[in-house]
């Protein structure tokens, strides 16, 4: 008899290159893909409006294209643990896939449904997608440890084979003659929630600048590949006042959701390369926006204190200050600083900032200038940026607060010169509403303070606006 299987989304959130998806449909009678929901966990969490909407965009994105394959997502709301056993033995499921998450409590979570589905006799399989490499065959060829330092990293999978070639799109063809059941009220029971039904305002909300979803994922990555000078060349585009602002091309909430295989991404680049550069091999920079988010990856995998400075073996214990009045100015983009102000106005409307620009932010709130601890900066990040994902969000914050990976203490962003070198004419920070209306004509970034928001009471190098 054909097995009935469940598919379970969490990451992974596309059709194509979907290891775990494949082998839920191969041979089976029937599949139902489902993906869990907490609304009381929407309401109760430190996760903003635009990472919900992004979120909630690419499960009707998923529905969607699961609909022309004449299947459908099903949005469980409640806990995996608490509703699997009742939809194994409701729908007489005997096969779950799902796939493999690297990251600690999602091992733990996935180890208890295990031993769930082993209870009911229903076979579990996990397969690899998320990742480019086996992140514990990594850390096996480095004796049983983490790699910490980007250069070690790159050492090791030079020694590994290259990434696994992505798998076929699931279509009508894959799919043969599984079907999904679907009932009159599919819509009623098991669709995808608004934003007002997990009790979200959304009164005065823009129009998304970065819309969620696989089908969005796939026209980013061919425009991003568009640009054959760049990859041709492999030069580092020039940083100006309008590299800070949303790209049309940027991939990484994509990557981040899983909207984007990161393979298919790794395999266009690889090919787009050798033709510009007559089948040349690569050399592993090309790939550094992957990479940098695998060395991550496997720095955390096993270690679950990772985003904490506290029981944190990688962790430098510094003494930093607690300031909630100056943590609050920070994170509402209420320094006094234009070039600060500028980012994190960004980062609260749009949930995306530039690397570089959260390298500024970041070393303005840790080492830089307010000594206050890269975990409460990170918490921001989780709750406003689109691709904050819990690995590469704690890593990068611990490197660029030199509490890990990075030693340069005193190598620093001056909140005034790096903002006047990089936008020295006030575009970007004049793109900034509130920040157009209050510059003049002629001002350049931290030139002078801003009139209505007194700059905070710097600890360290008392940066004045007008430091030339």
């Amino acid at each position: 008899m054909a097995p009935n299987s469940i598919h379970w989304f969490r990451k992974g959130l596309r059709l194509h290159d979907n290891l775990a998806l494949r082998e839920a449909v191969q041979g089976a009678g029937t599949v139902r893909c489902v993906y869990f929901l907490d609304p009381w966990f929407a309401g109760s969490s430190n996760v903003g409006v635009n990472r919900w909407r992004f979120l909630l965009q690419c499960l009707e994105d998923l529905d969607s294209n699961l609909r022309k394959l004449n299947s459908r997502l099903f949005v469980i709301r409640g806990q995996p643990a608490n509703v699997f056993p009742r939809l194994f033995k409701e729908w007489k499921i005997s096969r779950l896939t799902f796939e493999y998450d690297s990251e600690p409590f999602g091992k733990e979570r996935d180890a208890a449904i295990k031993k769930l589905a082993m209870e009911a006799g229903v076979e579990v399989i996990v397969k690899i997608s998320h990742t480019l490499y086996d992140l514990d065959k990594i850390i096996e060829l480095n004796s049983g440890q983490p790699p910490l330092t980007y250069k070690r990293f790159q050492t090791l999978i030079s020694r590994l084979d290259p990434p696994e070639m992505p798998v076929e799109t699931l279509s009508d063809a894959v799919m043969g003659c599984c079907v999904t059941p679907i009932s009159e009220d599919h819509g009623d029971k098991y669709g995808v929630p608004s934003l007002e039904e997990l009790g979200f305002d959304i009164e005065g909300l823009p129009s998304a600048v970065w819309p969620g979803g696989e089908t969005e994922a796939l026209t980013r990555i061919e425009r991003h590949l568009e640009r054959k000078a760049w990859v041709a060349n492999f030069e580092r585009p020039r940083m100006n006042a309008n590299s800070l602002l949303a790209s049309p091309t940027g991939l990484s909430p994509y990557l981040r959701f899983g909207c984007l295989s990161c393979r298919l991404f790794y395999f266009k680049l690889t090919d787009l390369y050798r033709k510009v550069k007559k089948n040349s091999s690569p050399p592993l920079s090309l790939y550094g926006q992957l990479l940098w988010r695998e060395f991550f990856y496997t720095a955390a995998t096993n270690n679950p204190r990772f985003d904490k400075m506290e029981g944190n073996p990688i962790c430098v214990r510094i003494p930093w200050d607690k300031n909630p009045e100056a943590l609050a100015k920070w994170a509402e983009a209420k320094t006094g600083f234009p070039w600060i102000d500028a980012i994190m106005t960004q980062l609260r409307q749009e949930g995306w900032i530039h690397h570089l620009a959260r390298h500024a932010v970041a070393c303005f709130l840790t080492r830089g200038d307010l000594w206050i601890s890269w975990e409460e900066g990170m918490k921001v990040f989780e709750e406003l940026l689109l691709d904050a994902d819990w690995s590469v969000n704690a890593g990068s914050w611990m490197w660029l607060s030199c509490s890990s990976f990075f030693q340069q203490f005193f190598h620093c962003y001056c909140p005034v010169g790096f903002g006047r070198r990089t936008d020295p004419n006030g575009d970007f920070i004049r793109w900034v509403p509130f920040l157009a209306s209050t510059l003049g004509a002629n001002l350049c970034p931290g030139c002078t303070p801003l009139p209505p928001i007194p700059p905070l009471s710097l600890r360290t190098l008392h940066i004045q606006y007008s430091e030339t």
